[in-house]
C-alpha cells in the first residue's frame, strides 16, 4: 500500500508517517509538506532515517501536488490549525489553505482513485452555543451539566448531534465546509472518505504554542522554570478541555485505512473523552508532579476571542459502531511529553523554550 501524508512535517503527520511505517514496514509512505511549521524540518531527519520518503510542496498550489501518483490513501492533516487564525489577520490564508487547498486533495484523490482521511475538528461547532451551555463551577474546574437545553450535550460532553448553526472561527469554518464538500465528493463521485472530528491532540513531537499546542506549551514552561499565565473566564485555570494521546488518533487512522466503509458518508468525534478531560489548575497540578518543579503563574481576567470556558468530546458514537475508545490517560500524555522534551532538550530548547 502507498500512503501520502499531507502536513506530514507537522505533529500529527509526522507521527502518522512514522508510526505506520513501523507497524507496517511494505507500506510505502509519503510526506508531503511546505514546511512552514518552526521545528517541521526536524523530522526529516527521522524521515530519512526510516525510510520515509519526502516530497516538499503546499496543498494550495495543484503543480506541486501532481508529483504525487499511484497511491492508494491519502490522509489529510495538512491544516492551518491556530483557531486564532483569521481572526487576528487577513484570513485569507486559512481558507486558500484548508479549503482551497482540501479541494485540491479531493481532487487528486479522484484522479488517483485513492481513498480519503480527512482530519477534521471539534472547532466545527459553534462557540455561542457552546458558551451559553448550563454548567458548574468546582474547585479546580468547569464542568458541563446533564439538564440541558441544547440537543447533543451532557455531561459526557458535546456528541454529533450538537448544532451546527452559528459562528465558530474562520478555522472552525473552513473544516466544516471541507466536511461539507467531502459529502458531495461521496455522493457524486463515490469517494471513499473518513470524516472525523478530532478535539485537542497532544504527545511527543508537538511544538507547543497558546493556541496551538497549549498541552506541550505548559510541560515545556515547566520542565524550563519559566512562567505562564491563566487567560479569561477570571483568571482561574477552570476551563477545561478533553486530552487525546497523538497515539490514540494513529490506532483509529490505522482501522480508517483498512476499514474505510465503515467510514464513508458518516462523520464522528473522536477525543480524549471526559476520563481525559483537564483544566488549566489541573494541568499545573500534573506537570509540577512530574517535572518537579513548580512556576509562577499569572492571571489575565478577559477572554480571549473564539475561547471555550469547557470542551469535551462525547465519544458515544465512535465507541458504539467502530469499537474505538481512547487509552491513554491525561498523566500519561503529559509524561510521554516530558520524557520526549528530556531526550531531545538540545534540539527543542530554541523551539520551545
Amino acid at each position: 500500500m502507498i500512503i501520502v501524508v499531507t502536513g506530514g512535517a507537522g505533529f500529527i503527520g509526522s507521527t502518522l508517517c512514522i508510526k505506520l511505517k513501523e507497524k507496517y514496514p511494505s507500506y510505502k509512505i509519503i510526506a508531503f509538506d511546505n514546511l512552514k511549521r518552526r521545528g517541521s524540518e526536524l523530522n526529516l531527519i527521522d524521515f530519512k532515517e526510516k525510510g520515509i520518503e519526502f516530497v516538499h510542496g503546499d496543498i494550495r498550489n495543484s503543480e506541486d501536488l501532481s508529483a504525487l501518483s499511484g497511491f492508494d490513501v491519502l490522509i489529510e492533516a495538512s491544516a492551518e490549525p491556530s483557531v486564532m487564525s483569521g481572526l487576528n489577520s487577513d484570513p485569507s490564508y486559512v481558507i486558500n489553505n484548508n479549503l482551497y487547498g482540501s479541494i485540491n486533495c479531493f481532487n487528486l484523490c479522484l484522479k488517483h482513485k485513492a481513498k480519503l482521511i480527512f482530519l477534521s475538528t471539534s472547532r466545527v461547532y459553534p462557540i455561542a452555543n457552546i458558551e451559553e451551555a448550563a454548567f458548574i463551577e468546582e474547585e479546580t474546574r468547569f464542568s458541563f451539566l446533564d439538564n440541558q437545553k441544547e440537543k447533543g450535550i451532557s455531561s459526557e460532553g458535546i456528541s454529533e448531534d450538537f448544532t451546527l448553526f452559528g459562528a465558530r472561527s474562520f478555522y472552525g469554518t473552513t473544516k466544516l465546509s471541507s466536511e461539507l464538500f467531502i459529502q458531495e465528493y461521496s455522493s457524486f463521485y463515490n469517494l471513499e472518505a473518513a470524516i472525523t472530528r478530532f478535539g485537542v491532540i497532544a504527545g511527543p513531537r508537538q511544538m507547543g504554542k497558546t493556541d496551538q499546542g497549549v498541552v506541550t506549551l505548559w510541560m515545556a514552561k515547566h520542565y524550563w522554570k519559566q512562567s505562564l499565565k491563566y487567560i479569561g473566564y477570571g483568571g482561574l485555570g477552570k476551563q477545561v478541555r478533553d486530552i487525546l494521546h497523538v497515539d490514540d488518533l494513529v490506532d483509529l487512522i490505522d482501522i480508517q485505512i483498512h476499514n474505510i466503509s465503515k467510514f464513508t458518508g458518516k462523520v464522528f468525534n473522536a477525543g480524549g473523552g471526559k476520563g481525559s478531560s483537564v483544566s488549566l489548575l489541573e494541568m499545573t497540578s500534573i506537570c509540577e508532579e512530574i517535572s518537579g518543579n513548580k512556576i509562577p503563574i499569572g492571571s489575565e481576567i478577559d477572554n480571549r476571542p473564539a475561547d471555550l470556558r469547557i470542551y469535551i468530546t462525547d465519544n458515544s458514537k465512535i465507541e458504539r459502531e467502530i469499537g474505538w475508545s481512547p487509552q491513554k490517560t491525561a498523566s500519561q500524555i503529559f509524561s510521554d511529553i516530558h520524557q520526549w522534551i528530556n531526550t531531545n532538550e538540545k534540539q527543542l530548547e530554541n523551539i520551545l523554550k
